[in-house]
This record gives structure tokens, C-alpha cells and sequence, in this order.
């Protein structure tokens, strides 16, 4: 029969990735100093990528909150072109008509 699944604490995958973040090796040198999948590592490390490196004591952003900022830095992004074609200036055909 295989081994029993392993299971890690929340605080035990966070000290992995600050390890991973902190130390310069590689993500296969950590996961086997680790003693850990490099593939579980690499899970971890996208999972603290996903929530935005939640500070302690923070409540990671909701779905809604993720998708309302979106929307806002496609708006700005928007507005952004808008501005840059205003600045422009006319062309000087359409100001004779």
C-alpha cells in the first residue's frame, strides 16, 4: 500500500514560500531540503501569488473585490487612451468645417 497523505499547516506552507522567496535557491532545491513535492511547493507558492501576499491579520479580497478592480484598471486604461488622443488636439481638416 502507499504512504498516507501528508498534511501541512497553514503556517508550515507559508514558512515554505518565505523560505522559497527568501533564500535564492531554486524551487526543486527547497522542495527537497523540505522534504516535499517540487509540484506541491510550486502549488504554494502560486496560492500566496493568487491572494495578493495577504499581510498578517488581513482578510484576503473576495471575488467580487478582485473582479471590481479589474473593471477599474480597465476603465483607467480606457480613460488613459482617451486623454492621450485629446491632448492631440484637433486635426487641423476639422477645424475649418
Amino acid at each position: 500500500m502507499g504512504e498516507a497523505r501528508r498534511k501541512f499547516t497553514r503556517q508550515y506552507k507559508a514558512d515554505a514560500v518565505q523560505l522559497y522567496q527568501d533564500s535564492g535557491l531554486t524551487m526543486g532545491q527547497v522542495a527537497q531540503q523540505l522534504e516535499i513535492g517540487e509540484s506541491t511547493l510550486q502549488s504554494w507558492v502560486k496560492n500566496v501569488k493568487d491572494e495578493g501576499d495577504v499581510a498578517a491579520g488581513e482578510t484576503p479580497l473576495t471575488q467580487a473585490e478582485k473582479k471590481r478592480i479589474r473593471d477599474l484598471e480597465a476603465e483607467l486604461r480606457r480613460v488613459n487612451m482617451e486623454n492621450a488622443f485629446l491632448k492631440k488636439g484637433v486635426p487641423r481638416t476639422l477645424e475649418a468645417a
